[in-house]
């Protein structure tokens, strides 16, 4: 849509200076106007509205021109293929790069240990500079644009990046959007009693407003860094700080910080990642008398930095990393209809949740009554399934869709906590209570997934039918990833079925958080037990393996929103349909670790020829239905095809 006023911002940036190629000049113009209306959405009542603007065109002109010409190929290649990222080809890791192999360069050397799994996404954790001991594992970030030195270079981020694309292969990284390290040049100059950049930050002279945002802001580590304000001494005044206190939130309701932020983003994408993941987006916005998370601000900031992520660099795609309700979740898609227009992935935190209800109940009711009511994500967009991550377990379902399966929501998160931290006595589970809430008798949870999952608990005990049951749970819960409408993401050491380790409490700056019982360092000697038959190493890679490679085979899986749950009558059985016009794939699973059965009258409702036969996609053989059943037994999946 035409708007003058954007046109005048255009007329005036370029008149008389040289021009820019027509790829970034169309994409300007396609994009500045919903830039501005954004712009004047949040800073309207701004005289300098226009003057940001007109600084965000030249920072947005000066990263096209730095722009590797490789990129701006591959940008003009993905323009063409917007839905690149939706393939059934693509899966993932997440790891620390200092954990899994202790540095970049050494990580270049590596990629073939993923390949051999299957794996062609790398989500490295942070690398970015922060402080020794006061990094939050890498989630305080003081210097944007240097890789912190234990990891190597920026050049090594972009040698990594080359080396990835020259094998068809992606790379995310990590952006800290939310807030800075006290140390970061920003936070230096304020302490300094530099004025222009304590606007870059919530200052405060008095208790006042802090108290007034208090009254209303939860806190989200309330046993390590209570409240949501850190007073300083040296410049007298009190900071928001809402995650740990050397962590100070930018303050985005001014605009120089957002297009500070964006010129860091346009930096990042520079250097040839595919993916950026947008830490806490949920928080950039601040008000008080709310939660000051999940506010239409924080979604119009996310819109301004994608749109000017299309024009300089659009191959370059949003992750949210937005760990909220369900509905919420939603949101950060945008509200685009056939593209997003703020993060084309986010975390399926909901399912990730519910799969640990299905471990401890061994029913699908709250799972699939919750997803059933999620809403529909715009096409063009994807979800990252996942069993689980860096951090903690939130067992943040909805308490109303408990209550429509018949539990109390706060009793059965209650009940939720105690099983994944084995505190009743037959639960598998070893997981650890992380931000405890003792009031109420529940918390986060900590813990790997093959400690959860009941193979620690069964090799502690020496009780072979155990670990069996634990493998096959590992198995079944890779399966429902890797099959669901998504990019499936492993946690590093999950693929080799790695324990807790408990060292983290022994060291000096991992001791007080216990999420450090699951970021254990790969054990590349246990690791070559992958290749041993009938070790929990062994056949929990080689299974990931098989099925990763099945999914690459099964177009589809790509997700075109094309994964509809389907009832087996039975609580105790987990089903789905992948289908699209290339074929149908039926995916059954139990839950229970006892026999289930489906039936033959179910095959035939979901369409299937059962006079010509079904086959099994897993273990590459025709299903005997010849009794009119199928047996599964503890913890068995099948992928079913027509013959």
């Amino acid at each position: 849509m035409y708007n003058p006023h954007s046109q005048a911002l255009l007329v005036d940036h370029f008149f008389n200076k040289p021009k820019l190629d027509i790829h970034f000049q169309t994409r300007l113009a396609t994009n500045l106007s919903a830039i501005r209306d954004r712009f004047v959405r949040l800073y309207g009542e701004r005289e300098d509205l226009d003057d940001h603007l007109g600084r965000l065109i030249d920072v947005m002109s000066k990263a096209y021109e730095s722009r590797d010409k490789a990129l701006k190929k591959s940008d003009f290649q993905r323009e063409r293929n917007p839905d690149w990222f939706l393939s059934e080809q693509i899966a993932g890791m997440m790891f620390y790069v200092d954990r899994f192999c202790g540095d970049l360069p050494m990580l270049r050397k590596k990629l073939d240990y993923f390949e051999e799994l299957g794996i062609n996404l790398l989500h490295i954790m942070p690398v970015l500079e922060s402080p020794e001991g006061r990094s939050d594992g890498g989630y305080a970030v003081s210097d944007y644009r240097k890789v912190d030195a234990k990891f190597g270079t920026m050049e090594d981020v972009q040698g990594l990046a080359r080396d990835l694309h020259r094998k068809g292969m992606y790379l995310m990284f990590d952006m800290v959007i939310n807030h800075t390290s006290e140390d970061h040049e920003w936070a230096k100059k304020a302490k300094a009693g530099d004025k222009t950049y304590q606007d870059y930050y919530y200052c405060y002279d008095s208790r006042n407003i802090p108290d007034q945002f208090e009254q209303s802001l939860p806190q989200v580590f309330p046993d390590t860094a209570p409240g949501n304000f850190t007073y300083h001494e040296d410049m007298r005044k009190w900071v928001m700080t809402v995650f740990n206190n050397y962590q100070w939130d930018l303050n985005y309701t001014n605009p120089t910080v957002l297009i500070e932020m964006i010129d860091v983003l346009l930096f990042i994408a520079n250097q040839g990642i595919d993916i950026i993941r947008l830490d806490a987006l949920a928080f950039m916005w601040k008000r008080v008398g709310t939660d000051s998370q999940n506010l239409e601000e924080a979604h119009i900031l996310v819109q301004i930095m994608k749109a000017c992520m299309q024009v300089v660099a659009p191959g370059t795609i949003f992750l949210a990393e937005a760990i909220v309700a369900p509905h919420h979740i939603v949101r950060y898609f945008g509200n685009g209809r056939s593209v997003s227009n703020e993060c084309d992935i986010a975390y399926n935190a909901t399912l990730m949740t519910l799969l640990w209800d299905t471990v401890a109940t061994k029913s699908n009711k709250l799972l699939t009554n919750s997803l059933h009511q999620i809403p529909k994500k715009p096409e063009g967009t994807t979800w990252l399934n996942y069993i689980r991550c860096h951090d903690d377990i939130g067992l943040g379902y909805e308490d109303h869709h408990a209550q429509q399966v018949g539990y109390d929501g706060r009793a059965h998160r209650s009940f939720l906590t105690d099983f994944l931290t084995g505190k009743i006595d037959w639960s598998f589970s070893r997981g650890m209570p992380f931000m405890e809430d003792k009031s109420n008798g529940t918390a986060r949870i900590s813990g790997s997934l093959a400690s959860l999952a009941g193979l620690e608990r069964a090799i502690q005990e020496n009780d072979e039918y155990a670990r069996e049951l634990a493998i096959r749970r590992i198995i079944l819960l890779h399966s429902i990833i890797i099959s669901y409408g998504g990019i499936p993401l492993l946690y590093s050491g999950d693929e080799v079925a790695a324990l807790n380790d408990y060292s983290f409490q022994s060291h000096k700056d991992h001791k007080s958080d216990n999420r450090w019982v699951h970021r254990p360092k790969m054990n590349w000697e246990e690791a070559k037990l992958r290749h041993e038959e009938g070790t929990a190493e062994n056949r929990v890679f080689h299974a990931t393996k098989v099925l990763l490679a099945i999914r690459k085979q099964s177009p589809e899986f790509a997700d075109q929103n094309n994964c509809y749950l389907v009832d087996a009558h039975n609580d105790h059985l987990l089903g789905y349909m992948r289908q699209n016009d290339s074929g149908k794939t039926f995916v059954i699973a139990n839950l229970n670790d006892h026999p289930e059965r489906i039936y033959f009258d179910l095959m035939i409702q979901l369409g299937f020829d059962m006079r010509a036969g079904v086959r099994d996609k897993v273990r590459d053989k025709t299903i005997d239905f010849s009794n009119y059943e199928l047996k599964l037994e503890p913890y068995e999946f099948y992928w079913i095809k027509q013959q």
